[in-house]
This record gives structure tokens, sequence and C-alpha cells, in this order.
């Protein structure tokens, strides 16, 4: 019989079990999927801040007088927009345009030299892009992985920078969205980002410190505004946001165009791993498009289910959940692009029942981001 795994912990586990959190596994790690509970915690992020700890993420960095080229060689976007102090978001594909993962690349440093580049990962994918990438290298550029030194938490809401900023003597104000810097908060030095994933606005942490003392001090600036919040949390909150989430939304035989992704696509730079096979499916046009749909009744709809039209499946579901900013049910999933336009009636069928829905434009919430 084989053994089952250890899950990885994040520095912050201990603080996770003392508060109460609900653990669970997660793309190999033990992670908190709720505190008081998801739709509260929910409700922290769209009005006050929810506090999470994501350290599970993978960052690889990258270095080297060919840094640039080979990343620009492996990155869908233009990594040649960035300057030190910007991050883009991107995805890394195959040789048949499947996505392997999307990812945040920061630009770190730049001189005549060389540059610095930092990809942020998703969890589940830090090992596999980590072997594909160390697969791609070339000379001039150095590639190491510094998930197991990294800590990273993210702090998302409407009063995430007040909170924060009483912290720091960093002008949060200054950052703008998707830009990042280096700061002292709590006394702990990070990388402070501004990008999000949650739909509103938000600043990411890393550390190489130990992160407990920062993550008790942002809880307790919030002055109650602030609390703990889990993936569950954090699933709900991307989803009306419309985000992707790989395993989901996107897999290694998905593409961008299906996924609606090509706003991360630059074909016009040169080319990329996969742009010679992506520029052929432009070409023939999306066989599935990825949407958002209403659903018209209490039902959540779950990965998998069937998506129906006129009474013929035509598509599925990725993703499903209840939402309490919206208080309805919503999905995204995959349609033909003939039945994927907003206002098209379609029906869920769950437990073998059609519920019915419809088709709407993406993003469901949109919440104040600074530009």
């Amino acid at each position: 019989m084989a053994e089952t795994p250890t899950l990885k912990r994040t520095p912050l586990h201990d603080l996770h079990v003392a508060a109460g959190a609900r653990m669970v596994p997660f793309a190999g790690w033990e992670m908190p999927v709720q505190y008081s509970g998801v739709i509260d915690e929910v409700r922290a992020v769209r009005e006050g801040a929810g506090l999470f700890d994501v350290s599970h993420m993978g960052e690889l960095h990258v270095a080297g007088a060919a840094a640039l080229a080979w990343l620009n060689s492996n990155a869908t976007n233009d990594v040649a927009r960035l300057t030190p102090g910007r991050a883009q978001y991107s995805l890394i594909l195959d040789a048949e345009a499947g996505i392997l993962d999307d990812v945040l690349i920061y630009h770190l440093e730049h001189d005549e030299e060389s540059d610095e580049y930092l990809i942020v990962v998703n969890a589940g994918n830090t090992d596999k892009i980590h072997r594909v990438l160390t697969e791609r290298l070339l000379p001039g550029v150095e590639l190491t992985d510094s998930t197991p030194l990294t800590s990273l938490l993210a702090l998302q809401g409407p009063a995430a920078e007040a909170a924060l900023q009483t912290l720091t003597t960093a002008p949060l104000a200054d950052l703008r969205r998707f830009r990042f810097a280096q700061a002292v908060v709590a006394e702990t030095t990070v990388v402070l980002s501004r990008t999000g994933y949650t739909g509103g606005d938000g600043f990411e942490l890393f550390t190489q410190e130990d992160p407990r003392p920062l993550w008790e001090a942002i809880l307790a600036a919030g002055e109650g505004r602030v609390m703990p919040a889990g993936l569950g949390a954090r699933d709900v909150c991307r989803i009306e946001a419309g985000n992707v989430l790989y395993g989901h939304e996107i897999w290694e035989e998905v593409n961008p165009l299906s996924a609606g992704l090509m706003f991360a696509v630059k074909m016009e730079k040169g080319p990329f791993v996969g742009s010679e096979a992506l520029e052929r499916m432009i070409e023939a046009g999306a066989a599935l498009r990825l949407v958002g749909f209403l659903m018209e009744d209490r039902a959540v709809p779950r990965q998998d289910y069937p998506l129906r039209h006129d009474g013929e499946e035509v598509g599925f579901v990725t993703s499903g959940t209840r939402s309490p900013t919206l208080n309805q049910c919503i999905g995204l999933g995959y349609l033909p692009p003939e039945v994927a336009e907003p206002g098209t009636a379609i029906e869920v069928i769950i437990r073998e029942r059609p519920h019915p829905a419809q088709v709407v434009k993406l993003p469901f919430y949109r919440g104040d981001r600074r530009q």
C-alpha cells in the first residue's frame, strides 16, 4: 500500500490552527480553507479587508545577461515592456499552445550586464514549471527556485491600504496597480506589490523573514476591519471577479483563445513557445469559449456539470458558487461561440434536472481598483 505523501506547511500554520482555521489539503500543502466562515470572509474582503496566507505559491527567480530574451521566448506577454518595479500577467505554454500555467512576472533589477525577474506560479505547478523551464534553459540564464525561502501574504479589500499604511512609511497611495517596491512593514522587509486576484484593491507581501509578526501586526492594524480569510473565500472572490484558476478554467488542453486570455498574449513581439500553434488556432477560431453565467434559481453550479442550450448538451461548468456579494449563484464554463453571447438562455444540469441560467458579460463583480 502506497504511503500518503506528507503535506507541506507554511510558516504560519500554527497561527492558523490557533485561530480555529479548518485545514485542508491543497496542491500538496495543508492550507486554511476557512476561519469564521466563507460568507463572513468574503464580506470582509468586499467591505473591509481579508488577509490570506498564500505562501504555497511558487517563486522562481530568473537572472542573467540573456534573461529578458529567454523569458520573452517562454512567456506569452511582452516581458520587454516591463521596467524594474512593474509586474505583468502572462502564460507559459507548451508547443501546441496548451496552458502549462498562468503566472505573474516581476521585473526586479536591470543593469547593463543582466536582468533579474521573479515568476510567481501556481502552487500545484511549481515543480512542473521549474522542470519545463530548466529543460528550456539557455546559456546566460540562471533559474532558481526560491519557494522554500519565501512567504507570501495577500491583504485584499477596500480597507487594505489604510490598515497597511499604519505599519509602513512607504507611500502606498503612490503604488499603482501592477507595480511593486521594497518596503519595511511592521519591521519586516518585504516586496510589496499591488496586483490582486479577488477583483478589488489589495496588496501582496513577499518576505524571506519570519512572516508571523507581520501577519499578527496586519490583523491588529485593521481595528476590526481586517480578518483572516481562507482559500474558500479566495475562490468565491476570484469567481466573482471572473478570474481563472488552474485545474478549473485552464489546463494543458486549453489554449489562451478559448480561455479568453488573449489580453496576456502579444503575438507581435515575435516567436515564443506555442506561438505558431496559437496562430493557427486564431485563424481557425475557438471551438469553445469561457463564459460567465447567472443562475435564475438557488441551485449552485459545480465543476463538470453539463450546460445545455435548446435541449442539446453543448458545454460544461468549470467553477460555480453562491455569491454573497451578488446574493445570487454564479458560474464559469465553456460554451460554443454561437451560444456564448451575453443574454443567451442556457440550462445547467444538476443531478439530471435542468436549472435555468443566462450567459452574462464578465466580471460578475467590479470592485474599486486603483489603476
